[in-house]
Order: structure tokens, then C-alpha cells, then sequence
């Protein structure tokens, strides 16, 4: 029995139409101390920044998939004092990553995290070289003196996507 080329490229079209785009997991970054949500199965770098007047090493978690961005980073700041101008130059560099100043805030809400007025969430939206959209949402906040920003970057950032990730990171088992 032959089946006609059209119906089976109409099931294939049925078939991914109901494939999920992101396929969301729970994460623990080792070492992180926190389990996060990931869409897709993140990378791991590392590196020394300046961050608040001192030179820490940041640990980046961040994946791609259908061209967004997700990435978890932290860093350990040695001074406490130096906790709320770390979130303060995180949120200002969600902007700074795409060109644009933070455009709306919003109070943070992890559970376990420290308090503080620095952390939130904030959306910044820029324009690429190439002239197209460009966004950004994060969120910062701290548990101790680790500082946390996770982020979502992308030209039209969904978003489900947006709050399944940033609504996600609480505190490892």
C-alpha cells in the first residue's frame, strides 16, 4: 500500500506542531546552590570580572534554543557590603549587554534568597547592530553574598518562557 505524499507530509506537519519548543528541565548548577529551569541543557564557563570594585570569578550556565537566550550566572562577593552594588550593576547591565537602560523593575521573589532593595527583575529592550529587536528580562538577587542574575535574551522573548525561567530559581535540596 502506497501512501500518498501529501498525507505524509501533512502528518509531519501534525507531529511538529505538537513537538514543544522547549523542552524545560530542572537544573542544579553544581555548586550554585540554587535548581533552576532551564529549556534546554546548559553550558558551563567561567571567568574573573570586575564587579562592585572587586575582581570576582562569575559561573555562567546559559543555552540556546529557537533564538533565545537563557543563562543563569553568580559570583561570590568576599565583602557583604559589596552585595548591594553588585545587584545594583547586574541590573544596570542588562541593559548595557544590549545597548538600552533597564526600562521596568519589579521586586524579586526566590525563595531563600537574602533580602535586599537591589534585587528585582527588570526588562530592557535595545536594537541589534543589524538594526532588529533586541530584549533582555533578568532577574537579581543574592543568598548571602553570592549574587545571582539570570536572564533571558532574544528578539521576542515569549512570555511563558520568560516567567517559567526567571519565576524558577530557588534553593538546592
Amino acid at each position: 500500500m502506497r501512501i500518498p505524499t501529501m498525507a505524509v507530509l501533512a502528518a509531519a506537519l501534525v507531529v511538529l506542531g505538537c513537538s514543544p519548543a522547549l523542552d524545560w528541565r530542572e537544573f542544579e548548577p553544581e555548586g550554585s546552590g540554587v535548581i533552576a529551569s532551564f529549556p534546554c541543557r546548559p553550558d558551563h564557563h567561567s571567568r574573573t570580572v570586575p564587579l562592585a570594585g572587586a575582581s570576582v570569578r562569575m559561573e555562567m550556565f546559559v543555552c540556546n534554543v529557537a533564538g533565545t537566550t537563557f543563562a543563569l550566572t553568580y559570583a561570590d562577593m568576599a565583602d557583604p557590603a559589596a552585595v548591594g552594588p553588585a545587584l545594583g550593576e547586574l541590573k544596570a547591565l542588562a541593559g548595557a549587554n544590549i545597548g538600552a537602560a533597564p526600562e521596568a523593575a519589579a521586586a524579586a521573589s526566590v525563595p531563600g534568597m537574602t533580602p535586599h532593595p537591589q534585587a528585582g527583575r527588570v526588562v530592557a529592550k535595545g536594537r541589534r547592530p543589524d538594526g532588529g529587536r533586541i530584549e533582555q528580562q533578568a532577574l537579581v538577587f543574592a543568598k548571602g553574598v553570592r549574587v545571582y542574575q539570570a536572564s533571558v535574551v532574544g528578539s521576542s522573548i515569549p512570555a511563558e518562557a520568560a516567567e517559567t525561567f526567571l519565576g524558577a530559581p530557588r534553593p538546592a535540596r
